[in-house]
């Protein structure tokens, strides 16, 4: 793969792994804060933000704790480092297997995108070159 192609799918994915910090961090603070300024947020998905309150709030910690760990596999990420993609791949199969439990769960359509989106990036990430990329990267 060219060099500009490998260039732009790294840092695209870096900004997703910000991105997806950024949105954990702050349903996080919501599940933790009920009623604050970023409630609206919920109606983008107000079925989520229901059966999260549900769960108690430490599930606002767990992901406070999704949004920490998307910042440390960015971080690794930027800096070429195998820990940040290892990270990255973990997360990425943790999605697999969540959205496999929305499918079964009988949230087909649901599952079965937010899968075939996740398989598809965790493809590009155990790629020969996305990989290359990473060694010599400090653990």
């Amino acid at each position: 793969m060219k060099r500009s192609n490998r260039s732009f799918g790294l840092t695209a994915m870096a900004i997703f792994l910000f991105f997806g910090a950024t949105v954990a961090t702050l349903a996080g603070i919501t599940l933790l804060f009920p009623g604050s300024f970023l409630d609206p947020m919920w109606q983008l998905n107000p079925e989520a933000g229901e059966q999260l309150r549900h769960l108690g709030r430490w599930i606002g910690i767990a992901f406070l704790g999704l949004g920490a760990a998307m910042i440390a596999a960015a971080i690794g990420w930027i800096k070429r480092r195998f820990w940040g993609w290892a990270l990255a791949v973990l997360i990425i199969t943790s999605q697999v297997l969540g959205d496999f439990v929305n499918a079964l769960r009988g949230e087909w359509l649901k599952g079965a995108v937010g899968a075939a989106i996740a398989v598809a990036l965790l493809v590009y990430l155990v790629r020969r070159n996305v990989r290359d990329a990473f060694r010599g990267g400090a653990l």
